[in-house]
């Protein structure tokens, strides 16, 4: 047995718990939208898929990164021990700081937000969106407090229940008398307080808050300096995500981001698998160092790729049959560009794997170069294209960028271990 098989064979089943969670995240995700658009529309769709991407975009950014660096400080040498007791209260202070300030300034943005990306609601009612940059913070941080104390099966729990909490919330909402765009804003809110409550609980049960000790300066300050570097490249992927949908929403209208969310959501399908592998091994190539790590990702990059390029086959074919029957036939025009962004995540595999590596062992500046080199194709390729081509030209746009941010990411890990190589010779 050689020593990729063991591997997965160690990690078959945290890998398919976390697609099991992944897909039910996605499915809940799913007949929310479905929701949302048989009692809303186009429109409706549009300013939930903007409410889930751009709140939580604010709070990263305000706070530094702190999701991504949580997981690497809890699974390394500060995560025990002295630093330990004061490594947790660092990062709840840090949430809780950045989640406030993130709402402050979304608070105060609402007007410019209304203008551009929100021209269907009242200024007041952004406004009140803004809380959600503050839950959205908090569930992504008690996520990856799970998976940086190992806790895979409650990083799985919250992946499962940011999404499907908001279906009873907003199904509350609407019976309590509530609709239209108020519902949308309201059931997200309760959906993220229904998430991160249990969540931390959980996270209080398994030990997190014993003996709390106080947050510490210098672990801010590295936390920071990880988190910057690697939240250039989570911002840059969420931007490269999610920058179509700003963008074609903003030159297009709600109707055709609607619509391109459709396709964008059923396409995304593809990117479990490799998610999955990057949520799984980035903690443990953190806890085994950079060079056992090289081997490992070299090992298992064909087979991941493999595993994504064969899954979107079926995906393709389904495309066309599905999205009509499930949203109806004003979401024909989703078809075409759900087919290109199946072209684009085909390689998502090898991306994963090359992702946890670098984070894992401690670059996340390189992960970062590759997510902002994609986003700069995002960006020229949608003003050129989105005016012409609507949603055409934004899945076009996206799969150009997958395929340039695979191709980096690639790139990157090859330096790395080319640099290893150089530094045992030298040694």
């Amino acid at each position: 047995m050689n020593r990729v098989t063991a591997l997965i064979r160690q990690h078959n089943s945290v890998v398919v718990a976390n697609v099991v969670a992944r897909l039910g995240a996605l499915a809940s995700l799913g007949v929310s939208t479905l929701l949302v658009a048989r009692v809303g529309g186009p429109s409706a769709v549009g300013v939930y898929a903007l409410l889930r991407v751009l709140p939580g975009l604010v709070g990263v950014l305000i706070s530094a990164g702190l999701p991504g660096a949580v997981t690497y400080f809890l699974a390394g040498p500060l995560g025990d021990g002295r630093r330990g007791r004061q490594l947790r209260p660092t990062i709840l202070a840090i949430a809780t700081a950045g989640g406030a300030a993130g709402t402050l300034l979304w608070v105060a943005a609402s007007p410019l937000l209304t203008r551009v990306f929100f021209r269907d609601l009242a200024v007041g009612l952004v406004a009140w969106a803004g809380v959600t940059v503050l839950t959205q913070l908090f569930v992504a941080t008690v996520k990856s407090c799970f998976q940086g104390s190992h806790d895979l099966r409650g990083a799985n729990l919250v992946i499962l229940l940011e999404e499907l909490m908001f279906l009873p919330a907003y199904a509350a909402i609407v019976l309590l008398g509530v609709h239209g765009f108020a519902a949308i804003v309201a059931g997200l809110l309760l959906a993220d307080i229904a998430t991160a409550v249990p969540a931390w609980l959980r996270l209080g049960r398994r030990g997190f808050f014993d003996a709390f000790g106080t947050p510490s300066l210098w672990i801010a300050r590295q936390m920071t300096s990880y988190g910057i570097r690697g939240q250039i490249g989570g911002v840059m992927l969420l931007l490269n995500l999610r920058l179509d949908f700003a963008i074609l929403g903003a030159l297009a209208g709600a109707d055709v981001l609607g619509t391109y969310a459709i396709a964008s959501k059923f396409a995304e399908l593809l990117k479990l698998p490799g998610m999955a592998f990057t949520y799984v091994l980035y903690p443990r190539f953190t806890r085994e160092g950079a060079r056992a790590a090289a081997a490992t990702a070299r090992e298992m990059m064909p087979r991941a790729t493999a595993v994504t390029m064969v899954a979107a086959l079926p995906l393709a074919l389904a495309a066309g049959t599905l999205l009509p029957i499930i949203y109806g036939e004003a979401f024909r025009p989703a078809i075409v560009p759900a087919y290109i962004l199946l072209v684009g995540l085909a390689p998502e595999g090898l991306a994963g794997v090359a992702t946890a590596f670098l984070y894992g062992s401690g670059r996340p500046g390189l992960n970062s170069l590759g997510m902002g080199v994609a986003v700069a194709v995002t960006v020229a390729l949608d003003l050129l294209l989105i005016p012409r081509f609507g949603a055409t030209g934004a899945a076009v746009a996206s799969t150009s960028a997958y395929l340039t941010s695979t191709a980096v990411l690639a790139v990157c890990y090859v330096m790395v271990i080319r640099s290893q190589r150089l530094q045992d010779e030298v040694a």
